[in-house]
């Protein structure tokens, strides 16, 4: 998956999170076509608008996956497995803590993607999915004019982060203070400062790691707050043909959601394990394989969402 679908159609997360957390990691991909230094061999700018374009086609290309994702909070891990069929994605929890699930987790997870065989649930889950895209774009598309860019140095991509061997050039980022987000789904970029790091020949983004240098509100203050000191990490790798994919994330951020309730976010995301599916399979379709896979890996289990 592109990092653009987070920028998209098939980024894993924006499936998973909570409308709070989705804002936070839009806002964290945020970078711009302002000229700041320019290194040996491009203009930052060009590269960055070149890199954002790359990732806007790669988002809309139909290659689906199936993948294993290890989330990690304070309060321990869960193992699932996920598979992105025609419209919708599905998850299988295959384990909490590395361990199998008791029978009554099991059942548990039965309980919860039975409720998907109601139309109007499913429509629910394919609504708020294609809310969360269009939200994706908003941020996509404002990335020309929120942020400041210049060189800080190229590292040799290595591991989960990039193309193995491949250059990466490291570019830092700042707000445009001459930004004037249009809506409150913007807002949130203007606090983010960091480092990005990008494939100079393929023009994709590799990595993105950005902090929140001041509180942020969003919503004119009305649906909340950041707190100063956020912070947000994204990772890319290929897969394969010059497919990438997001082989990890995390997230840590506190803050006020409609000035009550308590926004406390803390938790890293490890994908793996990418192999490719067919892009016209439904979402039942979809339960079967995670079914299969899960009974042949000898830890049968039910779908979480």
């Amino acid at each position: 998956m592109a990092i653009a679908p987070a920028i998209s159609h098939r980024c894993q997360f924006r499936r998973f999170l909570p409308v709070g957390v989705w804002i936070v990691f839009l806002a964290s991909v945020g970078f711009s076509a302002q000229s700041a230094s320019v290194s040996s061999f491009q203009d930052p700018a060009d590269l960055v608008r070149k890199a954002v374009n790359n990732e806007i086609r790669a988002a809309a290309e139909n290659a689906h996956f199936l993948f294993r994702g290890v989330k990690t909070t304070p309060q321990g891990s869960t193992t699932r497995i996920y598979v992105e069929a025609k419209d919708v994605t599905a998850g299988l929890v295959v384990a909490y803590n590395g361990q199998p699930l008791t029978a009554a987790q099991h059942q548990g997870e039965e309980a919860r993607v039975a409720r998907f065989k109601n139309p109007d649930e499913m429509k629910k889950k394919r609504e708020q999915e294609h809310e969360n895209t269009e939200r994706t774009l908003r941020i996509i598309r404002a990335i020309p004019d929120a942020f400041l860019f210049e060189y800080a140095g190229e590292e040799t991509a290595t591991g989960s982060v990039g193309r193995p061997g491949a250059r990466l050039v490291k570019l830092k980022f700042r707000p445009n203070p001459h930004y004037q987000p249009p809506s409150h789904v913007e807002e949130v970029l203007t606090g983010m400062q960091g480092f990005v790091l990008l494939d100079a020949d393929h023009y994709r983004i590799a990595s993105i790691d950005s902090t929140l240098y001041k509180e942020v509100s969003f919503g004119w203050g009305i649906l909340g707050h950041l707190d100063r000191g956020g912070h947000f990490m994204i990772q890319q790798q290929e897969v394969g043909n010059n497919v990438w994919e997001i082989s990890s994330m995390s997230l840590r951020f506190t803050g006020k959601i409609l000035l009550v309730k308590t926004l406390n976010i803390n938790s890293t995301e490890v994908f793996s394990g990418f192999r490719r599916v067919p892009s016209d399979m439904t979402f039942d379709q979809g339960i079967e394989l995670l079914k299969q896979e899960a009974a042949d890996a000898g830890n049968p289990a039910g779908l979480a969402h």
